[in-house]
């Protein structure tokens, strides 16, 4: 069963599209609170994020995504083929990027999958910018990859 299918109640808790945490119109500030909500932040099957804390699930109204990328940064040698992309994410915490996942949604917005896939994540332009100093052009055809270790990956267009 979803959380959907529930009917929860709203909880007041809202995420806008550059990663900042509401509660009832108030900026939340509190990191170790937002982050504690992170730590306990699910998603179901029919893209309802909601919270489960000790017995209590509180869902959430998120205006895209609840994680964003905040900042990018390579690591490794690329002579030696072990090159990284890290992500730094609204969470406070930073993971490999995992480029297959990269996506492009409306507006252009760039897009990656987080927590072993479990959520996606918006790059916030800052972020994007950063990342686009490692994207480059297909000469025919005009699709966009990212080189990474030898490899081409392709940023999927997802765009309705």
């Amino acid at each position: 069963m979803t959380v959907k299918a529930r009917n929860l109640s709203p909880s007041h808790i809202r995420i806008d599209k550059e990663g900042v945490w509401y509660y009832k119109g108030a900026e939340m500030f509190r990191r170790e609170i937002v982050n504690l909500f992170y730590q306990n932040l699910h998603l179901d099957d029919l893209g309802t994020y909601y919270i489960e804390y000790e017995n209590d699930i509180a869902s959430l109204e998120v205006e895209d995504t609840a994680f964003v990328v905040r900042a990018v940064y390579r690591a490794g040698s690329v002579e030696g083929r072990d090159e990284k992309i890290y992500v730094v994410l609204s969470d406070d915490t930073c993971e490999e990027l995992v480029p297959e996942t990269l996506r492009v949604g409306r507006e252009n917005v760039l897009y990656c999958a987080v927590k072993s896939k479990r959520f996606p994540a918006r790059f916030l332009r800052a972020s994007y910018y950063q990342l686009a100093d490692y994207i480059t052009e297909e000469e025919e055809g005009g699709d966009f990859f990212l080189a990474l270790n030898g490899r081409k990956y392709y940023i999927r267009d997802q765009q309705p």
